[in-house]
C-alpha cells in the first residue's frame, strides 16, 4: 500500500473549451459557459438555460466514430485521447494487463435512449440501430476507451450520481496503489442537456431559473443563488505509479495523495445540513494522505449553487479544519462550468491539479455577495499560492448522499 500515485496526463472538453488549455483559461478569467436554450422543445420549461460543451464532439471525431457513440461516449473519447497524448503514452507502451480504465457517468446514454425510443414509435423496430445498447449503457464510455487503448487490468464505470467522477479517480488510485496496475486512465463523462432531464431537475426546483441572465445563473456561495446549471462534457486523467512515471521520464503534474468516502444517510437528494457526511469524507482523505488540517492549502469545492448544499459544505469544511480554514483558499468551478454531473469530479480534479501545478487558484465566477453563513476565503480574482509544498482537496457530493473527496499534493 506504499506505492505513490501521480498524475501525468490531462484531457477535457467542457463548456469553457474543447481542451484542457481553453478550459483552464476560462476558469482563470471567470468566464461562464452558460447560454440560453432557444429550441421550441425548451420553451415551456421553468429553467431554459444550460452550459453545453464549447466544441461539439462530432467536429473532432470521424463521422464513422460519432455515429456509433452516444454523446457522452463521444466526449469521453475526445478527452481520453487528449489525456493520453499529454501523458506521452501511446497504445502498446503499457502491457494491457497493467493498464486500467475507470470512467464514470451519473446517467449514461440518456439522449440516445430517448431518441431511439422516438424512432421505435414513429418508424418501428427495423429502424432501431444495432448500436443502441452500447450507446445507452453507462459503461459504454469506459468500454470504448478501454478497447481503444487495449486495457485489460480492469475497465470499470462507477455510478454515484454527481460524485461518480471522483469515485472513478479513487478506483484507479486503488488499483495502482495496491499493485494491480501501473497506469489507470480515469475520468467522467456526461451529456444530458435535453428537455426531459431539465424538466425533471426543474420539478425538484434544483435548477436556476435566472433565464434572462444565463451567464450569471450559476453563483456558488452567493446570497442570490437559486440552483445549479446543467452542463455537459468530459474530463480524463492519466494516473501512474511514481516509479513507472519516473522510469519513462514523464512530466508529473501532482500526486494523488489520498481519498475519502462516506454517505450522509440523510435523504435521497437533500444534503445533511450538519455537514457531517461530507466532513467525514474530507477527514478520511486528509488522514489517508497524511495531511494535517493546518497543512492544507486549497479546496476545490463541490458547491453546486443550491441554497442548502453550499451551506452544508461550508459547515463541513469548518468542522474539519477549525481555525485552519482561515488559511485555506476555496474555489467553486461550477460558477463557470455549470454542473457536469458524473463528469464534474474529474473536471474539477483537473482544475485542482492545475491549481497546484501553476500555483494559482481560479476565481469563483458570479460570487458578488458572499452568504453570511459561509465563512470561507473564496476569491473573486485569481489568487497566487506561495512557494513550497502545496496540498489540496477536491470535493464531490451526489444525490443519494454520496461523498467522495480526493487529496492532491505537489511533487
Amino acid at each position: 500500500m506504499s506505492t505513490k500515485v501521480v498524475v501525468t496526463g490531462l484531457g477535457a472538453t467542457t463548456p469553457l473549451g474543447g481542451d484542457v488549455a481553453s478550459t483552464w483559461e476560462g476558469l482563470l478569467s471567470g468566464r461562464s459557459g452558460a447560454q440560453a436554450l432557444t429550441g421550441e422543445e425548451y420553451a415551456n420549461l421553468p429553467s431554459r438555460i444550460a452550459a453545453p460543451a464549447a466544441v461539439d464532439p462530432t467536429e473532432v471525431l470521424s463521422r464513422v466514430e460519432a455515429r456509433k457513440l452516444d454523446r457522452f461516449e463521444q466526449f469521453a473519447l475526445v478527452a481520453a485521447r487528449e489525456a493520453l497524448k499529454d501523458s506521452g503514452l501511446a497504445k502498446g507502451d503499457v502491457p494491457g494487463e497493467r493498464l486500467a480504465v475507470s470512467i464514470a457517468s451519473g446517467i449514461g446514454g440518456l439522449i440516445s435512449l430517448l431518441n431511439v425510443y422516438d424512432v421505435l414509435r414513429q418508424k418501428g423496430p427495423r429502424h432501431v440501430t444495432p448500436f443502441t445498447i452500447p450507446m445507452i449503457m453507462p459503461n459504454g464510455a469506459a468500454a470504448w476507451v478501454g478497447l481503444e487503448i487495449g486495457a485489460k487490468a480492469s475497465v470499470q464505470t462507477p455510478v454515484a450520481a454527481c460524485a461518480s467522477g471522483n469515485e472513478a479517480i479513487r478506483h484507479g488510485f486503488d488499483l495502482i496503489r495496491t499493485g494491480k496496475a501501473d497506469v489507470a486512465v480515469v475520468g467522467g463523462a456526461e451529456a444530458v442537456i435535453h428537455p426531459l432531464p431539465l424538466a425533471a431537475f426543474g420539478a425538484m426546483t434544483a435548477l436556476s431559473r435566472r433565464n434572462d441572465e444565463p451567464q450569471r445563473a450559476s453563483r456558488p456561495f452567493d446570497k442570490a443563488r437559486d440552483g445549479f446549471l446543467l452542463g455537459e462534457g468530459a474530463a480524463v486523467m492519466v494516473l501512474e505509479s511514481l516509479e513507472h512515471a519516473q522510469r519513462r521520464g514523464a512530466r508529473i503534474y501532482a500526486e494523488v495523495a489520498g481519498t475519502g468516502a462516506s454517505a450522509d444517510g440523510h435523504h435521497i437528494v437533500q444534503p445533511d445540513p450538519t455537514g457531517s457526511g461530507n466532513a467525514a469524507a474530507m477527514r478520511e482523505a486528509l488522514e489517508n494522505a497524511g495531511i494535517a488540517p493546518e497543512e492544507l492549502t486549497h479546496i476545490n469545492a463541490h458547491a453546486t449553487s443550491t441554497p442548502a448544499g453550499d451551506v452544508a459544505e461550508a459547515v463541513g469544511i469548518r468542522s474539519v479544519l477549525g481555525a485552519a480554514a482561515d488559511n485555506v483558499v476555496v474555489t467553486a468551478p461550477k460558477g463557470a462550468l455549470g454542473h457536469l454531473l458524473g463528469a464534474a469530479g474529474v473536471a474539477e480534479s483537473v482544475a485542482t491539479v492545475l491549481t497546484l501545478y501553476h500555483r494559482v487558484v481560479p476565481p469563483t465566477a458570479n460570487l458578488e455577495d458572499l452568504d453570511d453563513e459561509i465563512q470561507l476565503d473564496i476569491p473573486t480574482e485569481p489568487r497566487k499560492l506561495p512557494d513550497g509544498p502545496l496540498t489540496a482537496l477536491n470535493n464531490s457530493f451526489g444525490f443519494g448522499g454520496h461523498n467522495l473527496v480526493i487529496a492532491f499534493r505537489t511533487v
